[in-house]
């Protein structure tokens, strides 16, 4: 049996695109200044590990990414055009409600069905396939050693899907930060270990962290607390 292949998952930075929730697959944008200081937190965490190579999709947001974490693991970053994002095609740099405004109808049936693709783009499927292929191909040659791999949301998420052995349209229930960590052991059977993880970025400092907190509220016994009832109105349909 071939061993366990350790699958480090890094998110690259946040860009200005990802700020303004906007659709950015092939859309080759370089990090934002939070998004190097994000980078820089990534390769902070990854420094110390025995990770034995790291890749990137070719994207700029991500070689950025990649090269801050390969210096401080003294690795050459090495290109994988297999871990680069979907194409959204026609909806590229496009905000939801711009999509919505022109392309309702395709825009809906794609979010309820991601076997289709955006108009001129890529399906999530085709985004699994690929990096399912990758991964394996990567088991087979480096059995049992630890990977880092810089790459985008649509990726991340249809590996962990793989994984896990659900339908893609899970991934719709999966929230993902830039700049975070993902950690699968790919064999056999995968296990996912670690999901969306930003402690090396601080707490507070996640995306849907910041976005705003519940009001305060009055206690039965007169004491200001937090409603923790309120739900936010974002939909995993936003997340870029």
């Amino acid at each position: 049996m071939t061993p366990t292949l350790r699958l480090f998952l890094a998110r690259h930075g946040e860009t200005p695109g990802n700020r303004e929730m906007r659709y950015l697959g092939a859309a080759d944008e370089p990090l934002s200044a939070t998004g190097e200081s994000q980078a820089d937190g990534l390769a902070a965490a990854l420094g110390s590990l025995p990770i034995a190579a790291i890749y990137a999709s070719p994207r700029r947001r991500t070689m950025e990414t990649g090269r801050r974490i390969a210096a401080v693991l003294g690795l050459d970053l090495q290109m994988e055009e297999r871990l680069r994002e979907q194409c959204f095609g026609e909806w590229e740099g496009k905000t939801r409600p711009e999509v919505l405004a022109n392309d309702r109808e395709a825009l809906l049936a794609w979010e309820a069905d991601l076997s289709l693709a955006p108009p001129g783009g890529d399906s999530l499927n085709v985004v699994q396939e690929r990096v399912v292929a990758f991964v394996e191909e990567m088991r087979r040659d480096l059995p049992g050693a630890w990977v880092a791999l810089v790459s985008h949301v649509g990726p991340i998420k249809a590996l962990l899907c793989a994984a896990l052995g659900v339908p893609l349209a899970a991934a719709r229930r999966l929230f993902l930060d830039p700049g975070t960590l993902t950690v699968v052991d790919w064999g056999e059977r995968p296990v996912v270990r670690l999901f969306n993880a930003h402690g090396h970025l601080g707490w507070g400092e996640a995306r849907w962290m910041r976005e705003g907190s519940p009001p305060a509220v009055t206690t039965a016994h007169g004491a200001s607390g937090r409603d923790g009832a309120r739900t936010r109105s974002s939909s995993a349909f936003t997340e870029r």
